[in-house]
């Protein structure tokens, strides 16, 4: 099953939302809270959604958790958004399972995190992602490069390389360099979206194809209309929306752990019925929840 939204220039859409694993206070996966939240973003704004990558805590959630989320997820919006499968580890073996898995259930795209932690050789880097795209069939790749958490960044000569790889089409760019990654989108074809939400009008305003965004969770609609204002060489209003943002971004992505505050933020607004994080994440001090309560009451103000 292919994404309702893929394009060449945007295979996976334009403003897509790591979303967020729902799970009950006891720490239980909520399969119905999920189905809520997933329509909620759509129907916000997001025309995509990644599911079990690191903000959906996808280091504590086993093999038939994610699966269980993915097809819940696509039953609830797998019609009118393109709904991305986080398969990314630091064993391959493991990768290739959750790929095979998630393309079973009907996956409109995989996102791949660099192997983490082992701080393998590019050599070995290829190798895994060549393991992940035998596997892939015609679901399209998209590559995470986010060398502050992983260790390892993916080097110019593996962009490279991914060009000779049909199944990966894109890549989120968390390193946080503007330079490099217009090399990528000039030496390359992939696509390029923005992984950083301080960064995301500078990435639009370079050329890339969207947002993978945490933010994106209570700001979808904003960031939508800063794509298209980007896209009409409007880059005025492009800068008014980002400015209007800064509160919360500062709010979700500048105090704990995203997922925390991205979790509270639902919470707050009544989207998600728990805030509940699992092990090692721990919950959102009384103090950030009341910073990001009064940056909500700003943005909706």
């Amino acid at each position: 099953m292919m994404s309702p939204l893929a394009s060449d220039s945007a295979p996976f859409g334009r403003v897509l939302t790591a979303m967020v694993t729902p799970f009950t206070p006891d720490g239980d996966l909520d399969l119905d809270g999920a189905q809520k939240l997933a329509t909620h973003l759509v129907d916000s704004g997001n025309d995509g959604l990644v599911v079990s990558g690191t903000t959906g805590e996808s280091p504590t959630t086993t093999g038939q958790e994610d699966g269980q989320l993915l097809g819940a997820v696509l039953e609830a919006v797998g019609d009118r958004a393109t709904v991305v499968a986080g398969v990314g580890t630091n064993d391959t073996r493991h990768s290739v399972e959750l790929t095979q898995a998630a393309v079973e259930r009907g996956a409109h795209g995989l996102l791949l995190v660099t192997p983490y932690y082992s701080k393998p050789p590019q050599a070995g880097v290829v190798g895994h992602i060549d393991a992940v795209v035998a596997v892939a069939g015609d679901v399209p790749v998209m590559l995470y490069d986010i060398p502050g958490r992983t260790g390892t960044e993916l080097s110019r000569e593996t962009y490279l390389a991914m060009n000779d790889r049909p199944g990966v089409t894109a890549v989120k760019d968390a390193v946080g360099d503007l330079h490099r990654g217009a090399w990528i989108m000039e030496n390359t074809d992939l696509a390029l979206y923005s992984g950083d939400d301080v960064l995301n009008l500078g990435w639009l305003a370079v050329g890339a194809a969207g947002v993978v965004s945490v933010v994106g969770h209570v700001a979808a609609d904003r960031y939508r209309a800063m794509v298209d204002a980007v896209d009409a060489g409007d880059l005025a209003t492009a800068r008014r929306i980002d400015r209007e943002l800064i509160p919360i971004v500062a709010a979700i992505m500048g105090q704990t752990q995203g997922a925390i505050a991205a979790k509270v933020a639902m919470h707050e607004s009544g989207v998600i019925g728990s805030p509940k994080v699992r092990l090692p994440l721990s919950p959102a001090t009384d103090e950030q929840v009341a910073v990001i309560r009064e940056a909500l009451a700003g943005a909706v103000a």
